[in-house]
């Protein structure tokens, strides 16, 4: 969650009000944000000005610089109203073109422009410090969105963005005398500890991106820097904003939150003044920025439900007032309430955040507690969980120890290492971090040999079990995959033990009266193991199928395996005993 460091005096003016230390603490708290820190002890005697450190949300973009956290403080706290941004003139009169050329690297551009701002030195330097805070973070440290901002009385419109190969851009960046080329300014600031870490953005790409004026100057090379030709100063009137992205959806989100913040400091407040952006090749010719507010219908009922309140619809309407939100009940349905949401909104995706404003407005503390209304009047566990718990206490009381490894490993030791070839029930991580979560794992195995591993220097024998789920490709369901609880427990010793690993499964067939059955051939219910070289991690001759027949008649399956495991596979996960391991779908007790 960022920390937002604000000046506590200018954030007191901006409220109107002075607050204690406990006082604030407590508002702040109330709203669902922390005061971190207050510097006010440590700048005594110094010409410092004390600061909050207020940490909030991270979705929570428009509350990432001083004028949005007021703004939020003051609306909750019914001090000032919403701002209503609008547009003018309604017909954009400058225009930013989109080249095809810009799809090879960054497709998408957005752009506003800011008419006679009124800058002060804090002011300024809270403008600059929410791009900083954008860029790091939805913008994901400028790679989907970069923005740049210039003096529009610099440059000329209307505007040009385009992708040039870096010979052919030559521009002074900002704050440098020296005109470079692009394949100049990467190597110039390639030992930059600020610049220099977002210069692999584009540096290997056979163009660069480029917006330039209607004169050929360049303003920007995003996402690197500007030109030193069209940089803000204190003196700056009109600003002009331009961005660019690989994600739409998030330059608008930027874009809107800018423009939101700032133009409070505009000559007519809250104005904002449209360019047309021109892109025809891809279909995305529009007026940017779009501040129309987006509409969510909320359910009365779904917000009293969850927050176990009875308000009626005027109650709602009033609460969202205080968290940014216009509310007004639905002409046509009772149980809605039609919710507009400003773009300094862009968290509210769904109902269900709409309803959490809701219980922040009416304070949590208010909230009263109650007993979920089931059709029972009371709540119960999955009936999965209760087998898994039975499993637990079963396991636990012979003297083995849970284990609780990742859901997700190797492919390799999911498969290579336990000498198994067949991936086509396992569900793969498209773009895994490391190449320790590349699957859902399809067994307990890998977890319980990878404890085992970790722990081989403790007093042997080793004795642990897990009872959790695996993750089956299933396309018989709609998400494309399914959970399946298994229990499964390894032995590591001097010797095998493997029967002690069949002890277990015998007290746990005990647990759900599940007896051993002498003759497979009978129709009694009851389980049996039977010889089976199937799974190949297992010693030749070693391994068995467990066997099971849930009810007397009914037909027998397979629900796991048990074994001595191969030398092959204890070398595999670097274990120097030997291990007996046994397997079972837990499923089948239900």
């Amino acid at each position: 969650m960022p920390t937002i460091p604000v000046d506590k005096n200018d954030l007191f003016e901006l409220l109107g009000k002075t607050y204690t230390h406990k006082e604030f603490d407590e508002l702040c708290f109330d709203f669902g944000i922390e005061l971190d820190e207050d510097t006010t002890e440590d700048v005594k005697g110094t010409d410092e000005r004390p600061e909050y450190k207020i940490e909030i949300e991270a979705n929570r973009y428009d509350m990432l610089c001083i004028e949005g956290i007021a703004q939020a403080l003051n609306e909750y706290s019914g001090l000032k109203e919403s701002p209503h941004y609008s547009l003018k003139p309604e017909k954009p009169e400058i225009s930013l073109t989109v080249d095809p050329s810009t799809e090879q690297i960054r497709p998408y551009a957005c752009s506003a422009i800011l008419r006679n701002v009124s800058f002060t030195e804090r002011s300024y330097q809270s403008f600059m410090a929410l791009q900083d805070k954008l860029h790091t973070n939805i913008c994901r440290q400028r790679t989907l969105v970069a923005v740049g901002t210039h003096d529009l009385d610099t440059i000329k419109p209307p505007f040009f963005y385009k992708a040039l190969p870096p010979e052919q851009i030559k521009f002074a960046p900002l704050n440098q005398n020296e005109v470079m080329d692009g394949k100049r300014l990467m190597e110039f600031y390639e030992t930059d500890k600020n610049l220099g870490r977002y210069l692999h953005i584009i540096r290997d790409s056979p163009v660069y991106p480029v917006v330039l004026d209607s004169a050929g100057t360049v303003c920007s090379l995003p996402p690197i820097i500007n030109s030193d030709r069209s940089k803000i100063t204190l003196n700056t009137k009109n600003v002009f904003i331009e961005v660019t992205a690989t994600d739409k959806t998030k330059a608008e989100i930027v874009i809107n939150q800018i423009v939101a913040m700032f133009s409070r400091y505009c000559q007519d407040k809250f104005i904002i003044e449209p360019v047309k952006i021109i892109s025809d090749h891809n279909s995305q010719t529009r007026v940017s920025p779009n501040v129309k507010p987006r509409i969510i219908a909320v359910e009365k009922h779904y917000i009293n439900s969850c927050l176990a309140l009875d308000l009626s619809t005027d109650e709602i309407c009033k609460l969202l007032k205080r968290m940014s939100l216009t509310a007004k009940a639905n002409p046509s349905n009772d149980n809605l309430i039609d919710v507009s949401i400003p773009i300094t909104r862009s968290d509210i995706l769904h109902q269900c955040d709409i309803m959490e404003d809701c219980a922040i407005a009416y304070g949590y503390d208010n909230l009263k507690k109650t007993t979920p209304k089931t059709a029972a009047t009371v709540a119960h566990a999955l009936p999965i969980n209760k087998v898994s718990d039975i499993l637990r206490a079963a396991s636990a009381q012979a003297g083995w120890l849970e284990v609780m490894p990742l859901a997700l490993c190797s492919h390799d030791e999911n498969f290579k290492f336990l000498k198994d070839e067949d991936d086509s029930l396992a569900v793969k991580l498209a773009n895994p971090k490391t190449v320790e979560y590349q699957v859902v794992r399809t067994t307990l195995v890998p977890g319980i040999l990878k404890t085992i591993k970790e722990n081989k220097n403790h007093a042997l024998p080793i004795k642990v079990f897990e009872a959790n789920d695996i993750v089956l490709k299933d396309d018989t369901v709609e998400r494309r995959a399914r959970n399946q609880r298994n229990w499964c427990a390894g032995y590591a010793g001097k010797v095998s033990g493997f029967e002690l690993i069949q002890g277990l499964l015998g007290k746990i067939m005990q647990t759900f009266r599940t007896p051993w059955l002498e003759d497979s051939s009978t129709d009694e219910h009851g389980f049996w193991l039977q010889q089976s070289d199937e799974k190949r991690m297992y010693f030749p001759g070693r391994g068995a199928k467990i066997m099971y027949r849930p009810k007397k008649g009914a037909e027998f399956e397979q629900i796991g395996h048990i074994g001595v495991l191969h030398p092959e596979v204890v070398t595999n996960f670097d274990i120097p005993f030997a291990v007996s391991i046994a397997e079972i779908n837990s499923e089948v007790f239900l």
